[in-house]
């Protein structure tokens, strides 16, 4: 009985709760079996084994769907998000951030509007024509695309903005160590403000490799580009597990 009780009360498990308790730690969880399954099906179909395939197909698209129900009202968080940013007195001074972060979460938002509706024709509740059907599902697949673009312009500009703070306080530190003047409560601070942009340099590295990734999916599915099933599924794994990561430190953080 104590060691069950250990193993139930352990933190480990306490902390996974409150990551599935998120609706997008589940999301995350639900979309790296999903790309998983994705990859198993054409891993299995290459191997000629078609009925163990269908298997990973038929949870592939139920997680698909179900993934997109739980979305039905994402949209709206990303025209606040983009709002605030449209009236930020922080981003005004940085107009090229501010442009391209809005049009991040209008992209998103056009995405998942357009995405619940293709999830509302598949379980019939509407029922569209299928070319009218799959002209909204490649408009989704377009504004899903915009949405990972302006998301790394807004990371390249950041990083770059990063780079030249931290240069700036660099060179700076040099100046006051050369004349005396520098304190050391002031060499401290400047030690701290480099901490933190290093912190922020090193999340925004992470994004933009999470969405150098990701752009291939929706390029794909709009045939920009070819890639094949399984490498769509492993780079949607590889993905969802690190917006998983992401999402687990801000759980951990928040306690």
């Amino acid at each position: 009985m104590n060691a069950a009780s250990q193993i139930i009360l352990h933190p480990t498990v306490t902390h996974s709760l409150k990551f599935w308790a998120t609706t997008l730690g589940r999301d995350k969880t639900y979309r790296a079996i999903q790309y998983f399954a994705r990859f198993l099906a054409w891993f299995l179909i290459k191997r000629g084994y078609k009925d163990q395939a269908s298997r990973w197909n038929a949870l592939k698209s139920s997680l698909a769907s179900g993934r997109k129900l739980m979305r039905l009202f994402k949209p709206m968080e990303n025209l606040q998000a983009a709002l605030k940013a449209s009236q930020s007195p922080a981003m005004k001074t940085l107009p090229f951030e501010q442009y391209a972060t809005i049009g991040r979460h209008i992209g998103y938002a056009g995405y998942l509007s357009l995405d619940a509706i293709v999830w509302l024709n598949s379980v019939k509740f509407l029922r569209l024509p299928a070319d009218r059907a799959n002209r909204v599902n490649i408009a989704s697949q377009r504004f899903w695309l915009a949405g990972i673009a302006y998301s790394i312009v807004v990371s390249l500009l950041k990083l770059n903005r990063l780079n030249q703070q931290a240069k700036a306080l660099k060179s700076s530190g040099i100046k006051e160590k050369d004349s005396t003047i520098g304190s050391v409560g002031e060499e401290a601070e400047k030690k701290i403000k480099l901490k933190t942009i290093a912190i922020e340099r090193s999340a925004t590295r992470y994004q933009l490799i999470l969405d150098a990734l990701d752009l291939w999916l929706p390029a794909s599915n709009l045939e920009y580009v070819y890639i094949n099933d399984g490498v769509a599924g492993i780079i949607g794994v590889i993905t969802s597990v690190m917006a998983f990561k992401t999402q687990w430190d801000v759980i951990g953080h928040s306690k």
